[in-house]
């Protein structure tokens, strides 16, 4: 039980840890649930523009084609509206955005974006990626060197910790070993 703990809910160990996981995973259902849809997609975000699909795989071709020659600029010299992780290169940015976020919650982009106008604010989930990386932060740089004891020199959660694949983390827990 105890590694379960260190991997997927290190925060548990510390009320505060807990109770800040708590606060941001209800902002995040409510953000969801206000969405329209009972699943937690929003009709625009579901994947479809018009009558065809969102290709993810085409619409990051087509932004690194128009970054091209700039991907080493800090994100906020390339990207508009760019409010946290300013400084990261540009090209590192879209790998983040692809592989950290869309991957970690099994989304694409229009889970967070309007294609084609990427810095729009029309969907509360940017925001609500906004301040969970804000606790991410909290949990990574303040709150984890505080528990004596842990095994790794230098630990971390990312947003698989939780969310493992899935828009909405597991809150219960179940008799059933993961595999």
């Amino acid at each position: 039980m105890q590694t379960k703990l260190a991997t997927i809910g290190i925060g548990a160990a510390l009320a505060v840890p807990l109770s800040i996981i708590s606060m941001a995973l209800a902002q995040h259902s409510v953000a969801l649930s206000n969405s329209g849809n009972s699943a937690g997609h929003f009709e625009e975000g579901s994947g479809f523009q018009g009558d065809k699909p969102f290709d993810q795989e085409q619409a990051l071709a087509d932004l690194r084609k128009k970054i091209e020659g700039q991907e080493t600029k800090p994100a906020a010299e390339v990207f508009k509206n760019i409010q946290i992780l300013k400084g990261m290169p540009a090209g590192r940015l879209l790998k983040v955005m692809e592989l950290g976020y869309a991957r970690s919650l099994g989304v694409n982009c229009t889970h967070c974006h309007t294609p084609g106008e990427w810095a729009k604010e029309d969907k509360p989930t940017k925001q609500v990626a906004r301040d969970m990386m804000a606790m991410v932060n909290t949990i990574n740089s303040e709150l984890l060197k505080k528990i004596q004891n842990l095994k790794s020199t230098s630990p971390t959660v990312n947003c698989t910790t939780c969310h493992r694949g899935q828009i909405r983390p597991e809150l219960n827990l179940t008799d059933k070993p993961r595999t």
